[in-house]
This record gives C-alpha cells, sequence and structure tokens, in this order.
C-alpha cells in the first residue's frame, strides 16, 4: 500500500503545470518520497540548466507519469515490492 505522504506528493505533482514542479520548498518536504517515486516509475525527474551562460542555474524538474496517475485513480491495485 502507498504511504499517505507518496500520495500526497502524486496528487500534487498531478495538479501541477504540466512542466512539472520546480519549487525547492515541495522537494524539501517531499525528498525521500519523491526519490521512491521516481524509482517505481511513478514520477520523472529532469536535471534542467537556465540562464546565460555566467549566470546558469540548475534545477530539477519533477513530473508526474502516467502510472503515478493510475496509482492515485486506482490506490488498492497499486502495491509496492
Amino acid at each position: 500500500m502507498m504511504s499517505r505522504r507518496k500520495r500526497r506528493a502524486l496528487e500534487l505533482l498531478a495538479v501541477s503545470e504540466p512542466e512539472g514542479r520546480v519549487d525547492s520548498l515541495f522537494v524539501a518536504r517531499f525528498t525521500g518520497e519523491l526519490l521512491d517515486l521516481v524509482r517505481d516509475g511513478l514520477a520523472t525527474a529532469r536535471l534542467e540548466t537556465h540562464g546565460p551562460a555566467r549566470l546558469k542555474v540548475e534545477i530539477v524538474r519533477i513530473r508526474i507519469t502516467d502510472a503515478g496517475r493510475r496509482a492515485i485513480e486506482d490506490p488498492v491495485r497499486f502495491s509496492q515490492h
């Protein structure tokens, strides 16, 4: 069964913009859960670089996957191994 915190993280990803979430407070609050969700294929994380050469900033963009959406819709069917 999925923990409440993992489910909450998935729900927050599901209502985020199509581009995903990049806010550091979200990542800080759910770091362990997000790592598990990415490992389990329920979310993706992609490192991106933004800005001009001297001022480049690296961010991690996190998105829910189709499998993550299915896990929210049918939590009984979803089980972690």
